[in-house]
């Protein structure tokens, strides 16, 4: 069986989840990524791109290739199509009624209001809604993504959790947790991270504000600020104005590996974004490290991954003083800040990894084909995704429903 992967361009965050695909097709069967564009100057200066795996086929790179690629996702059993916006790669399969599925992000990250539409509305039939008597599938990558698609009756009983894989890492987790934390004249005191693209939609200004909160409680705690973008003038003026030379570094941008190095000792990850953050791969990484995540929660990825309370917290959308509040508590109650950054790990080790992932797509796969009831009640994605209100916040209950320990099944002699 031959199964393709199409997307705009391969990052470091879908390579993990490529190659355990690879592992599962085994030798008699392919699997093939197809890049349909070139990837921006911005992220290759972010370390994107940098080496381009053997599975990759560039369909950008001439006629001809662009032509061998699109024969290839006719031909293939099945084919994933996420972050590619050109339709034309995609509605030629689609009318042929060949098995596909979709993984997008929400749609509507300004406001969901903006599905009344008559343009949009328009589109979203051509694209998705008139093909719901074919075999198309959506992934959807982010927790309000159903509710999203939900608007326009596309995808009904056929929608999948879902979301973004990178690399999820196992480390003595004992000792992991006994070297966070930032020493000052001998002793640890709290560190906080932010890291990202200084965006105004990523509001990297929350975390200068957190700082200033906390100098001004005269807590004791580091902070370290990665990244950069067009809001660093606006950071850099808050972080001045507020005099935070001596508990905040502005570190600039680092690759994604010295990131990660960075969430090993950081007790507390600030997670800021607001609702544009489709998924939000920066929160895999950080459980993944241990650290006690604090998120809006109407980033994608937090009612999927974090439980709030358990191995992790969700404020109430942009509002500060919530913020404020989780900080806090995470600095007061080490104990629990602790027990969070483990449970956060134990998340990422034993759920929501590119090995889950791959598994649990392939049980689809062969659900799907073979008319057969895979199990997938413990696994990802482990039942259609619910259309999740944006307000008020999830209940933790309702995310603690979505997720168990995840057990590696995949049916034998897969073909």
């Amino acid at each position: 069986m031959r199964i393709t992967f199409v997307s705009n361009y391969i990052n470091h965050h879908q390579i993990p989840f490529c190659e355990e695909m690879i592992k599962l097709c085994g030798e008699d069967n392919e699997f093939v990524f197809i890049q349909t564009e070139q990837i921006e100057q911005d992220r290759i200066k972010m370390g994107w791109g940098e080496d381009i795996p053997t599975f990759v086929r560039l369909a950008f790179a001439d006629e001809k290739s662009n032509k061998a690629c699109r024969e290839l996702i006719l031909d293939s059993e099945v084919v994933i199509f996420g972050g590619c916006e050109d339709e034309s790669y995609i509605q030629p399969r689609l009318e042929a009624g060949k098995l596909t599925f979709r993984y997008s992000e929400r749609v509507y990250k300004e406001a969901q209001w903006k599905w009344i539409s008559p343009r949009g509305l328009k589109k979203k039939y051509h694209d998705h809604t008139r093909h719901n008597d074919k075999p198309v599938y959506l992934l959807c990558s982010g927790a309000y993504v159903a509710s999203d698609f939900g608007k326009f009756k596309s995808y009904k009983n056929k929608m999948y959790q879902w979301g973004y894989f990178p690399a999820v890492y196992e480390y003595d987790i004992d000792e992991l947790m006994a070297n966070k934390g930032y020493e000052e004249n001998g002793e640890r005191i709290p560190y906080i991270l932010w890291a990202g693209r200084f965006l105004d939609w990523k509001h990297p200004e929350l975390a200068v504000e957190v700082a200033r909160f906390l100098k001004d409680k005269n807590i004791a705690f580091h902070m370290d600020i990665i990244g950069n973008g067009p809001q660093e003038e606006n950071v850099r003026s808050l972080y001045e104005k507020y005099e935070l030379a001596d508990r905040v570094n502005l570190l600039g941008f680092m690759k994604p590996e010295e990131v990660r190095e960075h969430m090993k000792k950081a007790d507390i990850l600030l997670f800021t974004s607001d609702r544009n953050e489709g998924w939000g791969a920066v929160a895999n990484e950080a459980m993944n490290s241990g650290c006690a995540v604090i998120a809006d929660h109407m980033i994608g990825a937090v009612p999927y991954l974090i439980e709030d309370g358990v191995n992790g917290c969700a404020y109430d959308d942009n509002s500060r003083e919530e913020l404020f509040s989780d900080v806090m508590d995470m600095i007061n109650h080490p104990e629990l800040r602790e027990s969070i950054g483990r449970n956060a790990y134990d998340t990422m080790v034993n759920v929501w990894n590119p090995t889950n992932a791959a598994a649990s797509l392939m049980g689809l796969i062969y659900e799907k084909i073979h008319g057969e009831n895979f199990d997938l009640a413990k696994r990802m994605p482990n039942r259609h995704a619910p259309c999740m209100r944006e307000y008020p916040k999830p209940e933790s209950r309702i995310r603690d429903e979505l997720f168990g320990r995840v057990e590696i099944c995949v049916p034998k002699n897969f073909a």
